[in-house]
């Protein structure tokens, strides 16, 4: 499994890299049920793949509590990032996840997540995506730091997105950015490529385009965008276009690592054999953003 830096950590991370969001269960944003076994049975064949890197968040439902009942005994083979400012509200039949950004917060946050999680600290503890208004008023990157002194975590990192990560990557106040953008996202593309000519480590998450068509949270207008461009053209004998839309993800030359999320061993085995088919070949990536630019995906430009 290739690795890369993650920026200015030096944390060798494999540029694949596991999203825990899909063994939160149904509570939290309509997740699908998942057994305990099975949430173990993954977690343990994303380390036996060689995947060293696993996101999750205070509130991925039960994600955190899974990953301390499954694989802290083996806690010396990944690097672990969560996010913070967030909450758990118990509604009856479902979580709600309203944030709070307060010192408070966040510091429960850090101490429950490192309860859940059976470990002394976490490797990238990150902003759960606050306006930049709210990070200030709430002085959280002290807070940040103030736990960061006290041994609980290593680095800092925010997970954002447009119009705030402009303001995040100019402050120098993080060590790592986790960023929307697949090929059918590309508007941060080149805010990608500026975090990492700060020094910052970049994560990039939905690096598949939120899988296949018919998977949710937005995907259909997504892969309309992928006809629109006629990608199938362009891909190798046999490529999925999930497998195409990783390869593309991992062409990106400033990713440090893909958060990439599943619940079955089987596409966890196929997302493996693409990431280590590496980026596309360059003709083929150049071609696949004219294809794109012409649909009319593009990078934002500040």
């Amino acid at each position: 499994m290739e690795k890369t830096l993650l920026g200015r950590t030096g944390l060798p991370v494999t540029k694949l890299g596991f999203g825990a969001m899909e063994i939160r269960g149904p509570r939290v944003w309509s997740g699908r049920p998942i057994s305990d076994e099975d949430s173990g049975r993954i977690l343990n064949a994303v380390l036996d793949a060689g995947i060293n890197f696993i996101d999750t968040a205070y509130d991925y439902g039960r994600s955190e509590e899974l990953i301390g009942r499954y694989i802290s005994h083996r806690r010396s083979e990944y690097i672990l990032a969560t996010k913070c400012g967030c909450t758990l509200v118990d509604c009856g039949d479902h979580d709600e996840t309203p944030h709070v950004w307060t010192r408070d917060n966040l510091l429960h946050n850090i101490e429950t997540s490192l309860r859940r999680m059976k470990t002394d600290y976490v490797d990238v503890l990150q902003l759960h995506g606050p306006t930049v208004e709210q990070t200030k008023e709430g002085g959280l990157v002290d807070v940040l730091k103030e736990i960061q002194a006290s041994g609980k975590v290593r680095w800092i990192g925010i997970s954002s997105y447009l119009p705030h990560l402009p303001a995040y990557i100019d402050s120098g106040d993080f060590d790592t950015f986790q960023i929307p953008y697949s090929a059918l996202e590309r508007a941060h593309e080149d805010l990608i490529r500026e975090a990492a000519a700060a020094g910052a480590g970049i994560i990039i998450r939905g690096g598949v385009g939120r899988g296949e068509p018919g998977a949710g949270l937005g995907a259909e207008d997504k892969w309309k965008l992928w006809d629109d461009a006629k990608l199938d053209e362009l891909l190798e004998e046999g490529e999925s276009r999930t497998g195409f839309l990783l390869r593309f993800t991992l062409s990106h030359p400033n990713l440090s690592t893909t958060i990439v999320g599943t619940m079955k061993p089987e596409h966890l085995a196929e997302n493996v054999r693409y990431a280590s088919k590496g980026a596309l070949p360059a003709d083929v990536y150049e071609e696949a953003k004219r294809r794109l630019a012409a649909a009319g995906q593009t990078p934002v430009l500040r």
